[in-house]
């Protein structure tokens, strides 16, 4: 029930308490905007409310210099209205949203200073301050806006007393512009061709700032009351279901005001609001509201069934995994046609790039499948694990992403049973992530606090090591502790910490108490064990030599000449659970917890042969004597069945990786793959082309092409034969991972010129050209034919995909084509898309540097790639924002083929060049990068003339 205007005095200071009918009216008359002048300009605030302090050089000792938010006060309750503009303002020609907001916070020590994160909004009204308890609030001194630190600084002429509440109100305008970040507009052509507006958010990490003035940090949690006023045409979102929908006149315009439900206490960076034309489906899970949102073309069409299906399912998995009921009474996920990330675990709101939600099942791939089911259990996850139970600073954000990113495994499992998925984690997290952290400029996965304080330091962390080294660490102690112990361990945690906040160390302490409970026994205590594989970076090889049975552990560095700048107090060892198999029999678990163990098990005679680490549950690599090795190899190659299918998989990358590293000749890696002539399984070909891969990067520019192409076409004849004979091409295997396989047997039998190959792919192609309307490729096999095709075409093809790419409604298709346009060959080609990547009327924002990255993997776009990122650095830097979580993979992927001298000196010059502006969260990447190319150097030097030499006759 709406009140109206109370006007009362406190210490001279007019305050107005906004009763919610009168909510519009204050905000029609708030928006003072004639100052703006154009879309790039930042909202500077008005005058008469605060001073706009520049960034400075020389930080100080004062709280507004410092990155962190002081302890002094604690937010309790944010009643936050907000009025996006779907439709540009004349005045300022910018989309623009205009807000009031009031938070309630508890002073915890006596202060006369309150510092709330505000960024790039105009404050419209005098900021006013209330006490809430017997005492007059004090009077403000000043306001002054800190740009650099991103807070609003107001300065009392009393102290705050410790143990009152207080209130403080404001009043603003800021930007709804299209920069993927905090409150933001996604815009989308419907199927009549009306340019549409969407009003929606990414407050993670640091964008809550950007929507209101909030205590953006996580541990500054609160309960959030959120307002919003919208066109009757379109429908508002958030945390909490709709309590309250009512019609407003607002100056003689029509508006809904939708009021929703008070959320949970809960972070900032979880909050979400959205408005928007869309249309949803939905299913009621017993009490529980499931709905699938998305633009109305892409629901009718049915592409939200598959995720709203799969969602009550997983959901349920959770329930059970954590012991903890779902906290909420609605579970909301919805389809962004711009959004920077994959997904975002908004509490009740989750949003979803629309490739990550959203399945066609006569367009969709097995892969798009898979992708969303993985992703919707990902997100759904963290419901409890970050949502419920929150770090409480960022420097844990492993702990938060890593978990997730292994527990979506079983919650995809658990809707797809079918699929064997939890089997690749090992291709997809562990020996993904083995690259990054085999190089001496890799990181830990905790940090200090201290360490990670700046908005573009807490983005760099959103990067593999916290994902997936995350995931495959807590796989590892889920393993050998065991599911029950570790889920008991969980569910005692979240139930001891929900609604609050924790640091790693207290998962810590849980799983302790569940391995003292049941006496399972461990060497050392949970904790002793896993420091040593979150505070120190990299991983071990261990060597099993079964001459002698000694077992023994060194820092695995792909260039041994390099040595970490980064001390560790456990000098780099660490605490490996060690589990083998003796000739296709299973030895008991061993812990390695020092240097070199020994033990006679370890032996073998005549016929035996050891494989550890069995099914890679340990986070580490393997070498072994020569005289096993040539065992392995054998048995590789005459009985490969007595060998795990995923265990074929890590002796291929684990040799390949020693063999960089100087440990092994690259001749015996190479021998890995020589069964493959006789392998049909996935794993095993996947983790080959993974690191052949290398071999094309290193070599496709050189007279080691020919051998390599020759050598590879050879190997997979057969499998593109068996795939012939199961399908005719005709058809897709039933099996989740023969698919993928399927298409690995098509996309190497035609990019190593199998004739039969290439005409299937071309007579393909033609057939959909002459005819658009009905495309005769099967969705799984489009990417490669797609690719394949426009390779060996011309401009007639490549213009035909991009007319199909402009013309497809289904994200999923177009991610097809937008990366099959980078396999062109042709310069001119590459070098006019590569220019759309700067149009976001061609290219989304959140396609940019995917696309760039898709164009740099092509041997003949990568000089292109590379000059385009050089010439148009600042322009990307500054439009795509220093804390866009791709940069790290954009200066990845355009480096990755360096392998010259006169490459890495352009590395160089680009990174001295470019010192000023600024990398964001890629300066970690440029360093690897050029860590990695002095390493590829010096590997192409010393094996080129062997490889070439094998390659020429191998056996």
């Amino acid at each position: 029930m709406g009140k109206g205007f109370h006007i009362s005095k406190t210490v001279g200071i007019v305050l107005i308490v906004v009763g919610a009918a009168a909510v519009a009216t204050i905000i029609a008359l708030s928006v003072v905007y004639s100052q703006e002048k154009s879309k790039n300009n930042e909202v500077k605030p008005t005058a008469e409310v605060a001073t706009s302090v520049p960034p400075t050089t020389a930080p100080s000792n004062e709280p507004w210099d410092q990155w962190r938010l002081p302890q002094t006060l604690s937010p309790l309750t944010y009643n936050v209205t907000l009025w996006p503009r779907l439709k540009l303002d004349p005045t300022s020609g910018l989309f623009i949203f205009t807000g009031m907001s009031s938070v309630i916070f508890r002073c915890v020590e006596k202060t006369d200073l309150v510092l709330i994160h505000s960024n790039k909004l105009n404050m419209t009204k005098p900021v006013t301050l209330k006490a809430l308890g017997s005492q007059p609030a004090p009077s403000i001194d000043s306001i002054v806006m800190y740009e650099k630190t991103q807070y609003m600084v107001i300065k009392l002429k009393e102290s705050l007393t410790a143990g009152e509440r207080y209130e403080l109100y404001t009043e603003f305008v800021g930007e709804l512009a299209d920069d993927l970040g905090g409150f933001y507009r996604s815009e989308y052509d419907d199927e009549n061709g009306v340019r549409k507006v969407v009003a929606t958010t990414q407050m993670q990490a640091t964008d809550a700032r950007k929507a209101f003035p909030c205590f953006d940090e996580p541990a500054m949690k609160a309960v959030f009351h959120i307002t919003i006023l919208h066109d009757p045409a379109t429908r508002a979102l958030s945390n909490g279901v709709v309590i309250d929908e009512v019609q407003i006149t607002v100056d003689g315009t029509l508006l809904t005001k939708t009021t929703f439900a008070a959320t949970e206490v809960m972070s900032t960076y979880l909050l979400a609001f959205i408005v928007s034309e869309f249309t949803f489906i939905e299913q009621i899970d017993k009490d529980l509201q499931i709905r699938i949102f998305g633009r109305r073309e892409a629901i009718a069409a049915g592409q939200g069934v598959y995720a709203l299906n799969k969602t009550g399912l997983i959901l349920r998995f959770f329930e059970k995994y954590y012991n903890v009921s779902y906290p909420l009474p609605k579970s909301d996920q919805i389809a962004l046609p711009d959004f920077n990330a994959g997904a975002m675990e908004n509490w009740g709101l989750i949003t979803y790039r629309e490739t990550a939600l959203l399945y066609d099942d006569k367009i969709s791939s097995n892969g798009n499948k898979e992708r969303i089911a993985t992703i919707i259990a990902h997100e759904l996850a963290h419901q409890w694990f970050g949502n419920l139970v929150t770090i409480r600073w960022w420097n844990d954000l492993w702990l938060n992403e890593g978990f997730a990113s292994y527990v979506e495994y079983l919650g995809a499992d658990e809707a797809e049973p079918n699929w064997n998925i939890k089997d690749l984690i090992v291709l997809n997290d562990v020996h993904r992530v083995f690259a990054i952290d085999a190089l001496a400029s890799s990181h830990p996965l905790s940090s200090k606090e201290e360490e990670i304080q700046r908005p573009e330091q807490i983005s760099e962390v959103f990067d593999t090591i916290s994902y997936s080294k995350g995931a495959s660490v807590i796989r590892m102690l889920s393993d050998f502790l065991t599911e029950p112990v570790f889920t008991q361990g969980l569910q005692t945690y979240l139930d001891h910490f929900k609604f609050k906040n924790t640091v790693y160390t207290d998962l810590w302490d849980h799983l302790q108490m569940a391995v003292d409970k049941t006496g399972y026994q461990l060497p050392k205590t949970v904790q002793e064990i896993m420091d040593r594989w979150v505070l120190q970076m990299g991983f071990p090889v261990v060597t099993f030599d079964t001459t002698n049975g000694k077992i023994t552990q060194e820092h695995f560095l792909l260039d041994p000449n390099t040595k970490p700048d980064r001390p560790s107090e456990f000098n780099y060892e660490w605490f490996v659970p060690c589990t083998w198999i003796k000739t296709g029999t299973e030895q008991p678990m061993r812990w390695l917890l020092e240097k070199t163990d020994q033990t006679d098990d370890l032996k073998i005679n005549a016929n035996e042969w050891v494989l550890a680490n069995i099914n890679v549950t340990g986070y580490y690599r393997v070498n072994y004597d020569q005289v096993n090795w040539e065992r392995l190899l054998n048995v590789l190659q005459t009985s490969r069945h007595s060998i795990p299918v995923i265990n074929r998989a890590q002796l291929i990358d684990d040799a390949f990786n020693l063999a960089k590293a100087g440990i092994i000749p690259t001749t015996l890696a190479l021998r890995t793959t020589l069964f493959l002539i006789d392998e049909t399984e996935y794993m095993p070909w996947e983790s080959a082309l993974d690191n052949l891969d290398y071999f094309y990067l290193m070599f496709d520019r050189t007279e080691l092409y020919g051998p390599l192409q020759a050598y590879v076409g050879k190997q997979v004849v057969p499998l593109f034969k068996h795939f012939t004979d199961l399908t005719d091409w005709k058809d897709v295997p039933k099996g989740h991972t023969d698919q993928y396989n399927q298409i690995n047997a098509l996309r190497v039998a035609c990019s190593t010129g199998l004739e039969n190959c290439t005409t299937l792919v071309k007579d393909w192609f033609q057939q959909w050209m002459n005819n658009p309307d009905d495309n005769p490729i099967h969705a799984n096999l489009r990417s490669t034919v797609y690719c394949s095709a426009i390779a060996a075409g011309d401009d007639k093809e490549w213009d035909f995909a991009w007319e199909i790419f402009q013309k497809t409604n289904v994200a999923s298709e177009k991610d097809k084509l937008r990366a099959a346009m980078a396999c062109a060959t042709k310069p001119w080609l590459l070098n006019r898309y590569l220019s759309y990547t700067l149009d976001a009327s061609k290219i989304r924002k959140q396609d940019a540097t995917s696309t760039i990255i898709s164009i740099a993997s092509n041997v003949a776009g990568q000089p292109l790639a590379w000059d385009f990122v050089r010439a148009n650095w600042e322009y990307i830097f500054n439009q795509y924002g220093g804390g866009s979580f791709s940069f790290s993979n954009l200066i990845n992927g355009v480096t990755k083929r360096f392998s010259t001298q006169f490459e890495l000196q352009q590395l160089i010059q680009f990174r001295d060049d470019n010192a000023n502006i600024g990398f964001g969260s890629g300066t970690l990447a440029i360093q690897q990068s050029i860590e990695r190319t002095n390493a590829n150097i010096k590997w192409v030097e010393q094996n080129k003339d062997a490889v070439l030499a094998w390659l020429k006759n191998p056996s």
